[in-house]
């Protein structure tokens, strides 16, 4: 443990009450929470941890165990499906527990797990708490029945910590503590451990491609000109509406959470702004993210989906996006002898298509038939050249040379020890390089790379994307097989002439590129199906080698230049409808990389067996690189930043290449090296320059640094208010302050005695305790008792039961069908079945704008939906409520003048028992429920008549047979018995 980590358990130890720490980013969080489960005292109690990932979870276990007290029991994770008796002896054995905010508040409403003895509350990811969140609510039944039960909060996320007017103010109100704790990097103590013993860094700038350069700068003028517009709706900060801020993924919630509470009355191009804007973040990242292939594809994507309603996509800078990301796989030029430089690194191969005056006449097979045109006549004599350029991801080619720089150095640094023992050479060679990205795509992706040849993978890829542009078009055509015979449209046959060549060249460029795009996809399929045909022994052959190297350790190495496959040319003629094909027949079947998919997958079930032996021994690995200038290559593990793992201490790396830099990654690199002084540890950074990459990594630093500041000033100015023994008082009381009326009554009673008032009670499922209303309900001071409904989600008392819907929960079941289910239920056991819809309190309280609402019926339309349900369940009633705390007033407006519900009987409803009949249910045992629901469709039959009429016959037999005279007693008209009656007595008609 290094020293500030120390100093901030002992100041948090310091107060009784516990107190909020917050850490900047990356730094060690389980190691700080592993150090009070170790200094915790299992007869004090059990200590409980709350809100903990599963990421969270198994680093502190590791922490825990890097430790190294075998006789520390790891804290026990306690589910949600654990029998309560079980979960009673977990509590009571003082043990470290993990458990969820449901569970807990439930058990300790229930007196499951008696507030005396728990020791200590340690609640993670504090940034997330608010005022009526569940911790929140934990937190104030601990301190109402054991107020000496510290309460520890952790936060490495401070940026959250200043998202909204005073948060941090508020999160200790909450939870009841008194003292915030804040260490950011720029701490004297925190810089001194870091600092002492500093990695080596190295600090790799990647120039970029012209292309992608273009793409940025298009990208972030389209940004730009979408805040722009933005701005003008006067309706933002226009503090928030900048570039720098639109690089981060919390942006949007920031503009979100401005714009809800008027989002209803935003237009249509306000709202896409908005989603463009995500886009366009999602564009930048991908940029310097994934290769050229890939991006192309989102590209195409974005087109389709986002081609109709998006404002980016117009733009003047967007055209330059699209185009760039051609360019930068492949282009289209004339075959008249204009060329467009390509550079000699990249592989290129060049595909002509040349395309005579002639009307498509369907008989073509192979190629031919895939650039066929589709009844369009064009009258063009030059052909065009699809070539492929394939641009190859700039920091690919680096990456391996540094691959190969790190392993020169190191083999020069082992050559003295050649006369020492194997051992310690084995020791020396099982160190390896690790490669930091951003997600798991970009690692597989890397991974080919080194493992092949980066020229292939990316040959792969545009496989890829051709096959899709082939599937693509097949969809298209059995569309069109559906009506041969296309409908005019004021031409003559339904067939558009192309005019003069100048003035239809656009259109047919651009159909000359799809054509030519499969025309190379069927050239692909057809090569694949004759290597798969063809070449049965020598990829049989090639199962044989990979069989031979199975458990043995390769080295991660590419193919040299003279193992690539040879360029080809394919000539396409439109005339002769035949295919030319010059290649070389050696190169494609004595190539081992070009295989059929299951060698393939095969591959890749050995690259993943090899894994092992991999990290663990490369001392056979040395001995591979024995073909031509083949340079070897040192054992790699790449790792995932999404997954959020902590494996420096399990992998130790003696090089960390940081392909993706992430400021929380850094951090963490900063801390494995202070706590292992004595390793030597090499960083290479990856940036490229003059990217976007490099300006988000900074603004997050510069971001993390201001949220600190503005911490600093927030607790520099902060109130807190505590009671007389020094304890903190909540953000409010359950006992409110009687009003002068309710005072003022008590002296007409003899001697101004006031009867003890009986605390109003509410049975709440246990599925509602995810949402914030029983806290709210409790803070009211309401008694609420969780178990697990059958039907409804509140029970109020005997005749009221209420179904609360969010607004998304509401559409969700109306789409579902579940709600009318849910609605017959409760009109089944309840006399008054409620249906609470309920607003978000910094949202608008309404579910569209008035000029949104039409005046028909509208199965799209949710206020339709509702119409139509009331109308089928009379019963029911609609309560709209603004947020949670006007839900809680109208409880308790709805429970005046009722009686208390009763929990046994509660639960028992809508459970049918084991003889099969449900209990409690009246019109189960004395009536029949289908019989009623046909009684009730009846002509006539109205909700005022029909009771009368169960009361008045025993079954639907008996109600045919009654005469119109008794029918008009029962239906209370004689308009209503007639039109019964007619029905009844009705000939049925029949088909002899």
């Amino acid at each position: 443990m290094l020293p500030f980590q120390g100093l901030i358990v002992s100041d948090l130890l310091d107060d009784p009450n516990g107190g909020l720490v917050v850490l900047s980013s990356g730094l060690p969080l389980p190691s700080l929470v592993a150090s009070l489960l170790l200094l915790h005292d299992a007869s004090a109690g059990s200590l409980l941890l709350l809100s903990a990932s599963d990421t969270q979870k198994s680093a502190i276990s590791a922490a825990l165990r890097r430790y190294g007290q075998p006789d520390l029991p790891l804290p026990s994770d306690i589910p949600g499906d654990l029998p309560s008796h079980n979960r009673t002896a977990l509590y009571a054995s003082g043990a470290a527990l993990f458990v969820t905010p449901r569970v807990l508040v439930a058990d300790l409403l229930t007196s499951r797990v008696p507030p005396s003895s728990i020791a200590a509350l340690v609640v993670l990811n504090a940034h997330r708490l608010s005022d009526t969140s569940t911790e929140a609510f934990i937190a104030r039944i601990l301190r109402d029945h054991s107020p000496s039960s510290p309460i520890h909060a952790f936060s490495d996320r401070p940026h959250a910590m200043v998202a909204g007017f005073a948060k941090a103010e508020r999160i200790m109100k909450s939870l009841f503590v008194r003292r915030l704790h804040l260490w950011p990097r720029f701490h004297v103590l925190v810089s001194s451990d870091l600092e002492s013993a500093p990695p080596e860094v190295v600090d790799v700038r990647v120039p970029m491609t012209p292309a992608m350069i273009g793409i940025q700068a298009a990208v972030l003028g389209s940004m730009d000109a979408c805040l722009k517009e933005l701005r003008r709706t006067n309706k933002v900060d226009v503090e928030d509406l900048t570039v720098e801020n639109g690089l981060f993924k919390s942006f949007d919630e920031i503009v979100r959470r401005q714009l809800d509470p008027i989002w209803h009355t935003l237009g249509k191009k306000t709202k896409q702004l908005v989603s463009d804007l995500k886009t366009l973040r999602k564009l930048l990242d991908y940029l310097v993210r994934y290769d050229a292939v890939t991006y192309l594809k989102y590209l195409d994507t974005l087109r389709v989906s986002e081609g109709v309603r998006s404002v980016w996509i117009f733009a003047d800078s967007s055209y330059k996006i699209f185009e760039l990301a051609k360019k930068r796989v492949y282009q289209m030029v004339r075959a008249d002898g204009t060329k467009i430089s390509v550079d000699t690194k990249s592989a290129t191969r060049k595909r002509k298509v040349n395309n005579e005056s002639k009307k498509e006449t369907g008989s073509g097979t192979g190629a031919s038939s895939a650039i066929e045109t589709d009844g369009s006549k064009v009258d063009t004599k030059a052909g065009v050249v699809l070539e492929e350029v394939l641009e190859e991801a700039p920091k690919w080619k680096v990456l391996r040379e540094l691959l190969e720089e790190i392993e020169e150095e190191r083999r020069k640094d082992i050559q003295p020890k050649e006369g020492e023992t194997v051992a310690e050479d084995a020791g020396d060679l099982s160190e390896i390089v690790l490669v930091a990205c951003k997600d798991e795509r970009s690692c597989m992706q890397l991974e080919d790379c080194i493992s092949r040849s980066p020229q292939q993978v990316m040959r792969e890829e545009w496989e890829k994307y051709l096959l899709g542009k082939v599937e693509l078009h097949s969809l298209r055509k059995r569309n069109k097989k559906r009506s041969q015979e296309p409908k005019g449209f004021g031409v003559l046959d339904g067939v558009v002439a192309a005019g003069s060549s100048d003035n239809s060249e656009p259109s047919s460029i651009s159909k000359y590129e799809n054509d030519a795009l499969l025309a190379a996809a069927s050239e692909i399929n057809i090569l694949s199906k004759e290597v798969d045909v063809g070449d049965n022994s020598q990829s049989e052959s090639r199962r044989k080698y990979f069989r031979k190297t199975r458990g043995k350790g390769r080295s991660r190495k590419g193919l040299s230049k003279t193992q690539l496959p040879e360029a080809k040319s394919y000539q396409i003629d439109n005339n002769d409808k035949n295919e030319k094909t010059s290649s070389n027949p050696e190169g494609v079947h004595s190539d081992p990389e070009r295989k059929s998919p299951e060698s393939y997958q095969e591959n890749n079930l050995e690259n993943i067996c090899i894994e092992k032996d991999l990290i663990q021994g490369h001392k056979e690995e040395s001995h591979g690189a024995t073909l031509n200038h083949i340079k070897p290559l040192p054992p790699v593990q790449f790792y995932a930043l999404d997954s959020d793992q902590h494996i420096l201490d399990v992998l130790n790396p003696f090089v960390i290449i940081v392909y993706h830099p992430d400021m929380t990654f850094v951090r963490e690199i900063e801390v494995y090296k202070a706590e292992n002084p004595s390793k030597k540890l090499k960083v290479y950074f990856l940036f490229y320059e003059d990217s976007a990459e490099v300006q988000k990594f900074e603004a997050s630093i510069r971001r993390e640094n201001s949220a600190f500041e503005s911490l600093i000033r927030q607790k520099s100015l902060m109130m807190i208010p505590v009671d007389q023994n020094g304890r903190c008082i909540g953000p409010s009381t359950s006992c409110e302050p009687q009003s002068v009326i309710a005072q003022n009554s008590l002296t007409r009673k003899a001697g101004g005695r006031k009867l003890q008032e009986k605390k109003m009670q509410v049975i709440v499922d246990m599925r509602e305790f995810m949402s914030s209303l029983p806290n709210v309900l409790h803070l009211k001071g309401m008694h609420v008792i969780p178990v697990t409904l059958e039907v409804g989600d509140y029970v109020l008392s005997p005749q009221i039961c209420v179904e609360r819907k969010s607004i998304a929960d509401l559409f969700q079941s109306f789409a579902s069908g579940r709600l009318y289910h849910q609605v017959e239920t409760m009109s089944r056991y309840y006399r008054m079945p409620v249906l609470l819809i309920e607003f978000s309190q910094d949202k608008s309280f309404s579910f569209q704008s008035a000029s949104d609402i039409g005046d028909d019926v509208s199965p799209t339309s949710i206020i339709s939906k509702l119409s139509l349900l009331v109308l089928h369940f009379p019963r029911l009633r609609l309560v709209w409520s603004r947020n949670v705390h006007a839900t809680a007033e109208i409880f308790s407006s709805l429970k005046q003048n009722q009686d208390e519900p009763d929990e046994s009987k509660a639960i028992r409803v809508g459970v049918p028992s084991e003889d099969g009949v449900v209990e409690n249910d009246v019109r189960a045992e004395n009536y029949n429920t289908s019989a009623v629901e046909f009684l009730r469709r009846l002509p006539g039959v109205t909700d005022a008549n029909y009771r009368a009429l169960m009361d008045g016959c025993k079954n639907l037999a008996e109600l045919a047979l009654l005469p119109i005279e008794r029918l008009t007693e029962f239906m209370g008209g004689q308009k209503a018995a007639r039109m019964l009656k007619e029905f009844l007595d009705a000939k049925c008609p029949t088909l002899l």
